[in-house]
């Protein structure tokens, strides 16, 4: 990905873990079993990563008015090794659960509960998703969006996968609202470097650990 030099505003954000890996203010967590708000039909055929998600766009667009961007490296991997397995098996792949796999269902899922009508956006970035969120959420807002918001997630990494890929070690999912002028100056520099943020890393980050995120300087995030 090519690097440029902007700056967006960070206007509030959620975090969610499957463990507590990470301190998180009370009023910015998401609960430890989170997709209550979603009707049971809708909410069975998420796992916990995926309910986290549709929480915390529910929380930071809780009118259903603003573009949602979601991001994840891995998706589902859970859902795609089970169908990978069921078809070295000999056995049919189940139209529901391949439906389930794709990058973009967690949004669907969330745009049928919330009757949500605003742009929507699906990214894998191979590492990067970070940054592409954010080049994804700087293009909505230029277009005159008055905020967007934006979702990195991980699920959990089967064990067929550890060793092989980055992942954070926990399931987990970060969501900010960003702006155009209100909030918190999140800033890029036009920097190259190898930094490639899990969510994990993005919420420790937002919590107060550093004022570089993964203390590398890419991107800087101004005082309250």
């Amino acid at each position: 990905m090519s690097i440029v030099s902007f700056s967006l505003y960070l206007e509030d954000w959620r975090g969610w873990l499957a463990e507590e890996v990470v301190a998180i203010s009370p009023s910015q967590r998401i609960s430890a079993q989170p997709g209550k708000s979603l009707p049971a039909m809708l909410r069975r055929r998420l796992d916990d990563t995926g309910r986290a998600t549709c929480e915390i766009f529910g929380e930071l667009d809780p009118e259903a008015d603003l573009p949602l961007v979601h991001a994840s490296r891995h998706g589902d991997t859970t859902h795609t090794l089970g169908m990978l397995e069921v078809l070295e098996s000999g056995e049919a792949i189940s139209p529901t659960r391949f439906s389930m796999s794709v990058h973009n269902a967690v949004l669907g899922v969330h745009s049928i509960s919330c009757a949500h009508r605003r742009p929507l956006q699906a990214l894998g970035a191979c590492g990067d998703e970070f940054d592409a969120v954010l080049h994804e959420a700087r293009g909505y807002l230029m277009e005159g969006h008055r905020a967007v918001v934006a979702v990195l997630s991980e699920g959990p990494l089967p064990s067929a996968y550890r060793g092989r890929t980055e992942h954070p070690g926990t399931a987990c999912a970060i969501g900010m609202r960003l702006t155009l002028d209100r909030g918190r100056m999140l800033t890029a520099s036009d920097q190259a470097g190898c930094s490639r943020p899990s969510p994990l890393d993005v919420m420790a980050w937002l919590s107060g650990d550093s004022p570089f995120l993964a203390g590398r300087q890419r991107w800087q995030l101004g005082a309250e």
